[in-house]
């Protein structure tokens, strides 16, 4: 591989799309983001996209350094280069981005789900460099994962492999504001889901809260956190909760799979150990023996966003 190679990283994100250009070394030379919500189709998101990527391009993109264009994206399938029916994207059905954009841009593009972009980001760059069994869980929009085995990610028989987020973690719970399902780990454990969370709980609070400062369609998973770093029990209770559902959840991947690690990635990790501690607590109280205390719980190592371009960068070169 040569040192001037570079690579063109996207996110696509159900909130944010980001992107930047990539060297083999996992140095983003450039970046910039723009707001997923803001294309109505996906013809014209790529439109705007190549208007965004085309001052890069004619910046870093000299003699064909640039190889390719990877893109992490929910229901990203890497098989078929298609979003594949995306709960969190607006863009309904089946999405051929990868054929779109590379008809667009010129430039060979390459697909896969976000979460196993985002695990081949750690796997380079970050947190499991090194690791050949590892779970990666981003907690966004959405909750995704990228399962690493042996070191090669998992795929399954058509390329869907690893959608933990949409495993059942309490039979008839909550019902998910997209899929229909009940009880999913991502109703509760998304930055969505704790939105959610908060407002049930603010409702049934017979204490003073901060959060009752809010009305019910304000509150975010960034004004939970931001009330628990003030103190507030209601809102320290969110997380609480969470973390033990997660915890739940991680227990069960860890008996699947038995991993080394379990890296968590994404905007709700910035609650820290508000987060981390009811957690690895619930994890750790839900396994066999056999795999008590075997299994670290680690978040990220790269600056937040970055591990989804890098691992989107890093299809590229295969």
């Amino acid at each position: 591989m040569k040192s001037t190679s570079l690579a063109i990283g996207v996110d696509v994100g159900g909130t944010n799309t980001k992107y930047g250009v990539v060297n083999h070394r996992g140095e983003i030379l450039d970046e910039g983001a723009v707001a997923t919500t803001l294309f109505p189709t996906i013809e014209a998101f790529v439109d705007g996209l190549y208007e965004r990527l085309l001052p890069m391009i004619n910046k870093f993109g000299k003699d064909g350094n640039i190889k390719g264009i990877g893109i992490g994206a929910p229901n990203g399938n890497h098989f078929t280069g298609c979003i594949e029916n995306a709960p969190n994207l607006h863009w309904k059905g089946v999405v051929p981005i990868a054929k779109l954009i590379s008809e667009k841009f010129k430039i060979p593009c390459v697909l896969n789900n976000d979460a196993k972009a985002a695990a081949l980001g750690e796997l380079n760059f970050g947190a499991a460099k090194g690791m050949k069994d590892f779970i990666m869980i981003t907690l966004g929009t959405g909750v995704g994962s990228g399962i690493v085995v042996n070191g090669g990610l998992l795929y399954g028989d058509k390329g869907n492999a690893g959608e933990l987020g949409h495993t059942v973690i309490r039979p008839g719970g909550r019902e998910h504001w997209s899929t229909g399902l009940k009880g999913t780990l991502e109703s509760y454990c998304s930055a969505t889901g704790i939105a959610i969370t908060a407002v049930e709980m603010k409702k049934d609070a017979k204490e003073d809260t901060l959060l009752k400062n809010y009305d019910d369609k304000d509150i975010t998973s960034k004004i939970v956190y931001e009330c628990a770093t003030k103190g507030d029990a209601l809102a320290k209770k969110v997380y609480e909760f969470t973390g033990e559902i997660l915890g739940e959840a991680l227990a069960n991947f860890v008996m699947f799979s038995s991993p080394e690690a379990i890296i968590l990635f994404g905007g709700v990790i910035q609650a820290g150990d508000l987060l981390m501690n009811p957690a690895k607590k619930a994890m750790e109280e839900h396994l066999l023996i056999t795999f008590k205390d075997q299994v670290q719980l680690l978040f990220s190592e790269l600056k937040f966003a970055d591990a989804a371009i890098l691992g989107a960068s890093t299809l590229v070169w295969g």
